[in-house]
């Protein structure tokens, strides 16, 4: 297994000696910086900033978007999410990294040892995997290769890693193989993250993600919501479940009061988590 924990290490593993091959795989990694910096670019745009053909910009770029790493449409690559396509893991393990940090350990104080836990392939719940190791024995159930890669050599944590048929973009396993997998097995906890919250209802834009998770969800006794304020802004087509179907939300101090103030009057159990490391 691969683990793929950036831009870096995803493109450049393996520099080989002939030099244009090199400059190649050098100016792939810069393109790709440069578009998860802006969240999408004009290739034409690419050809000025990095003096490059348009003919070898389009190769370069779809190369990355073979990846998963981006999309492109009508002369854009675009790495940000829309309420269609959902942005690859990579990048979004670049936005708002403090916040899940502080999420993440938030999150820890639903886990007890020797739980089972069903752990979704969300950068925000990938947060956790430094903290498991205070909490062990634990059983982790994850479509995850990150954390599938993350927690092999954990000691003390029993890895159920689910298979199925493999995305790039988010560099996990999901559809029915998967689904079915989740389905034979009973959970204490199922830690999800997802990408919009709209109406107190949260969405995502891949229906297979929902269909994954949902499954998850149905198998867990107790089911925890991480969200960075963030998904309070967004849209996503696909409906996976209401904020009130959760036992809590896990939120960070950067959400605003509005949300906060409407959610605790529905009842839903909201955790604040501070940037300090502390929740409310």
């Amino acid at each position: 297994m691969t683990q793929k924990t950036g831009i870096g290490t995803s493109l450049l593993d393996e520099l080989p000696s002939d030099s244009r091959h090199t400059r190649q795989l050098a100016r792939r990694q810069m393109i790709a910086e440069a578009v998860m910096t802006e969240g999408s670019m004009r290739i034409e745009d690419l050809t000025e900033r990095f003096g490059i053909s348009l003919m070898t910009a389009h190769r370069d770029v779809d190369e990355l978007v073979s990846r998963g790493l981006f999309r492109k449409t009508r002369g854009i690559v675009t790495a940000a999410a829309t309420s269609l396509i959902e942005s690859s893991d990579v990048y979004r393990s670049n936005r708002q990294a403090a916040e899940k940090k502080s999420i993440a350990a938030a999150a820890m104080q639903f886990v007890e040892p020797g739980q089972a836990i069903f752990f979704d392939d969300s950068t925000t719940v990938l947060q956790m995997a430094t903290h498991l190791s205070a909490k062990v024995p634990l059983t982790a159930i994850t479509n995850s290769l990150t954390l599938m890669n993350t927690l092999k050599g954990m000691h003390d944590v029993t890895l159920l890693a689910l298979g199925g048929q493999y995305y790039s973009w988010c560099n996990a396993f999901m559809g029915r193989m998967t689904i079915n997998e989740i389905t034979r097995l009973r959970a204490d906890i199922a830690f999800i993250s997802m990408s919009a919250i709209t109406d107190d209802i949260v969405f995502h834009q891949s229906p297979e993600i929902v269909d994954t998770k949902r499954a998850m969800f149905d198998c867990a006794v107790k089911r925890i919501l991480l969200a960075d304020h963030t998904k309070f802004e967004r849209r996503a087509l696909h409906s996976f479940a209401a904020l009130g179907e959760f036992d809590a939300v896990v939120v960070d101090d950067k959400t605003p009061a509005i949300h906060i103030d409407r959610m605790r009057s529905k009842d839903i159990n909201v955790v604040i988590a501070k940037g300090d490391g502390g929740r409310s």
